[in-house]
């Protein structure tokens, strides 16, 4: 774990992604096995409130284990308030909390301005609230938000992509800014099951214009992304498989340039633990 400023964060290889709740529901016993799994990172996605009071437990109840926001919707969450939690957390837990911020979903938002506009502003407040560029990432898809998080914060923690968006991301935003992309996973090899699953999480998404885009930037036609997602769309976006399929698939992020890969297993907050325990060996972890 690094502190230094304009150093990139250290968070190891990969992370734990899930929602902010789910990992709320954790024990302490639970999230210490994670961090002694070898995750360097617990990424908590859901748009929490600007407090968020439910991070000290889980850094008070593990030793090593960072926290990252995945992400705080700047909409819904001041720049203010949020500068008051970090630097209360980064006080009781020096270095292991990563601010990560994004503009959320032009549908769900009844004013809603240019995202890099919007952002923009958001952070100019952080700086002057005193939130270091080098402790913030940034949710970033398309060219011009990965730009941005190069130039305004430590990198990208982009959502719901593949690695060739890796790739592209990485020399976007060159060899120096952070990447964290996350990748979703079903731990079966009933293809079929396993894509049933993708398709119930990725519902929501398919009718979201930011993420629509990327996926045509991607090289996904309107029949691959038009709900419930072609076959091709869904084996590219959720991995599934043996568990050296899934660890192979989660390794191209890191071979297409990624510093890091949070992974979000599609199950059950009680089945998460072994499905993180499945794969740590595989990931070579521990």
């Amino acid at each position: 774990m690094t502190d230094i400023p304009g150093a990139k964060p250290d968070l190891g290889t990969f992370g734990a992604f899930g929602h902010y709740l789910q990992f709320q529901q954790l024990s302490p016993q639970q999230l210490r096995d994670i961090e002694g799994l070898g995750y360097g990172a617990i990424w908590a996605g859901g748009s929490p409130p600007a407090e968020l009071e439910w991070i000290d437990p889980i850094l008070a109840a593990t030793n090593t284990l960072q926290l990252a926001t995945g992400i705080v919707n700047i909409w819904s969450a001041a720049a203010g308030p949020i500068a008051e939690s970090f630097h209360r957390i980064e006080a009781a837990y020096p270095g292991r909390f990563l601010l990560g911020i994004g503009v959320g979903h032009r549908e769900a938002i009844g004013e809603y301005r240019k995202p890099l506009d919007a952002l923009t502003d958001y952070l100019d407040k952080l700086d002057e609230y005193g939130v270091p560029q080098h402790r913030r990432v940034i949710a970033a898809l398309g060219p011009k938000v990965l730009q941005l998080s190069a130039a305004r914060s430590a990198g990208a923690h982009p959502y719901l992509t593949t690695p060739e968006h890796t790739a592209q991301a990485r020399e976007l935003i060159g060899p120096d800014a952070f990447l964290a992309p996350e990748h979703k996973v079903v731990l079966t090899t009933d293809t079929e099951k396993a894509r049933a699953v993708g398709r119930k999480a990725l519902d929501v998404y398919l009718g979201l214009t930011n993420y629509l885009n990327n996926f045509k930037r991607l090289g996904f036609t309107d029949e691959d992304v038009t709900k419930p997602g072609s076959d091709r769309f869904i084996d590219a976006v959720v991995a599934y498989g043996t568990v050296d399929a899934v660890a192979a698939r989660l390794q191209q992020h890191r071979e297409a340039g990624a510093d890091h890969v949070p992974v979000q297993v599609l199950t059950s907050t009680e089945k998460l633990v072994p499905a993180l325990t499945e794969l740590a060996g595989p990931l070579g972890l521990g």
